[in-house]
């Protein structure tokens, strides 16, 4: 069997086994050293697999793996954790994880169980690359947002968080759900950073454009649409 995989781990050596080992068996190999490089990855190109590794710099593995969820990526998701108790693999399970292999491991068992879960998957669903609601549209592989035609200048963060929109678009979104999967846990819900946030991007989106797209729903929360 070949595919596709996405290695996302920080350890080198452990990162070099792992890839090193699917390479001979045929695979195609992407490595990340870190959690968002692996988000990044993940949501803009199509994987037959994902490992991921559970502790990982940036943004821990089990925060990517729901992130992927959320945006809709069904890549079958191989978590590695040195964290082996049963409570710990179920916690992995439910994130979004499709199976959960502890260290230190054979690399016959990870390669095994890499084909078993793309057996059983039969891979992964093209990913999409270019996101759209009405006349915006961001390209996940340039980077780059339009609307009507014209670029704006978005910050890192302000990406993420319009593209957490657009994935979720006519939808309602929580504070807590922007809390989780753009600001990954880091801030009290009540906090103003997202007021700020939502604000500059509102200007920058919607302020110099005839209809409005990011409109606030008072005591829910916010939506991303055409309508009202």
């Amino acid at each position: 069997m070949s595919g596709r995989i996405l290695v996302v781990e920080d350890d080198t050596d452990t990162a070099d086994y792992i890839c090193k080992g699917l390479r001979e068996q045929g695979f195609t190999v992407e490595h990340a050293a870190d959690g968002r490089d692996g988000l990044y990855l993940a949501t803009s190109s199509a994987f037959d697999a994902v490992v991921m590794d559970r502790m990982l710099p940036g943004m821990d593995g089990l925060s990517v793996v729901k992130a992927l969820r959320a945006g809709g990526v069904e890549t079958p998701i191989l978590i590695l954790s040195a964290l082996g108790q049963l409570d710990e693999r179920v916690t992995g399970l439910r994130a979004g994880g499709d199976d959960y292999l502890t260290k230190p491991f054979g690399f016959s068992e990870l390669h095994a169980r890499l084909e078993n879960l793309m057996r059983r998957r039969g891979g992964t669903k093209a990913v999409e690359t270019v996101l759209r609601c009405g006349d915006l549209t961001m390209d996940l592989l340039s980077r780059k947002v339009t609307r009507a035609g014209k670029l704006l200048d978005l910050l890192p963060r302000e990406f993420k968080l319009l593209e957490y929109f657009l994935r979720n678009a006519d939808r309602v979104v929580t504070r807590t759900m922007l809390l989780e999967q753009v600001w990954d846990y880091r801030f009290d819900p009540h906090t103003s950073i997202i007021d700020t946030h939502i604000s500059r991007l509102r200007k920058k989106l919607d302020d110099t454009f005839p209809k409005p797209l990011l409109h606030t729903l008072r005591g829910v929360g916010y939506r991303l649409s055409e309508e009202p």
